[in-house]
């Protein structure tokens, strides 16, 4: 098998039986065309399979040496991210070609700081979903839009690409919503009666002809809502609430889960919710969850 045949199958592999996203499958051949051109520019002659099978701890460290000290050197998440790439691919190998290497399934990437969620808390959400209805700049329709994208960002915990890929036939909607997420999983979300209206309220609104297969949410002139423009709005809102730029899109997802959690709801039932693989990300939300509380005894208590 050449190595170029390798390639190929790899990327076969993490679609048809990883079910990664066509966004990962993009980043991973982009993290192997930047490792095979490092090693190859180490030897003489075209690269082969064998040359690659045969890396040592050595060509790993040189390669992410160079990852690190070129023009725009990456970041430590995006080096793990390219690292664990390329133990994909070497695991690939093992698996399919039994052609392991011990050396790279052992490499350790750079240690990652961890991030906590931040979400908005109750009564900054509220102000964001009610200044979103006073936009002069917007023509109502745009203004019940952006509305309707908020609700299912925060009342159902959609990602921002989850909310833009609903298309005219899903609606009106039903009790539950059936999103395509990360890696293609399915998951089934209770519609509350809030989201149903507000996305009802856009649709009747909304002022050009639509296909059944059309994507739901149009920009101003009548093309597919970007995320670029979901992002530019609520930049625009927190500047007018005085929020910080933690409020983000992505923010109403974590607001909707720590709101969860804060009113009892379960990690499992949240992790369900979310989409998430592991329950150690959704726990992620339990630390969140225990600094608001610090936080609110410490500004408390007589003694605080």
């Amino acid at each position: 098998m050449s190595l170029s045949d390798a390639q190929i199958a790899w990327i076969s592999w993490l679609k048809d039986q990883k079910r990664c996203s066509p966004r990962t499958l993009e980043a991973y051949a982009h993290a192997l065309r930047y490792y095979l051109d490092h090693l190859g520019r180490s030897i003489s002659g075209d690269l082969t399979l064998e040359d690659v099978v045969a890396v040592s701890s050595g060509d790993i460290r040189s390669w992410m040496a160079y990852l690190r000290g070129k023009d725009n050197p990456l970041s430590a998440r995006s080096l793990a991210q390219h690292l664990s790439a390329i133990k994909s691919f070497h695991s690939f190998l093992d698996l399919h070609f039994d052609r392991p290497n011990v050396q790279v399934a052992l490499m350790r990437g750079p240690r990652l700081k961890t991030t906590l969620p931040r979400p908005l808390n109750i009564d900054q959400m509220q102000g964001l979903l009610n200044e979103t209805h006073m936009d002069s700049d917007k023509d109502d329709w745009e203004n019940a839009r952006d509305e309707a994208v908020y609700m299912l960002l925060y009342g159902l915990g959609l990602r921002i690409s989850e909310a833009l890929s609903l298309r005219v036939k899903d609606t009106p909607l039903g009790d539950t919503l059936r999103i395509i997420g990360k890696g293609n999983k399915m998951r089934a979300l209770p519609v509350l009666a809030a989201v149903h209206d507000t996305i009802e309220a856009y649709r009747r609104q909304q002022p050009f002809p639509l296909q059944p297969e059309d994507k739901l949410f149009r920009a101003k002139r009548g093309g597919e809502l970007s995320a670029r423009h979901v992002q530019a709005s609520i930049q625009h809102l927190r500047s007018r609430l005085g929020l910080s730029d933690r409020a983000t899109p992505h923010a109403l997802r974590h607001s909707f889960a720590t709101h969860l959690l804060g009113s009892g709801a379960d990690l499992r039932s949240i992790q369900e919710l979310l989409g998430h693989v592991s329950l150690s990300t959704t726990q992620k939300y339990t630390q969140v969850d225990t600094e608001r509380l610090l936080s609110a005894y410490a500004a408390a208590h007589p003694k605080g």
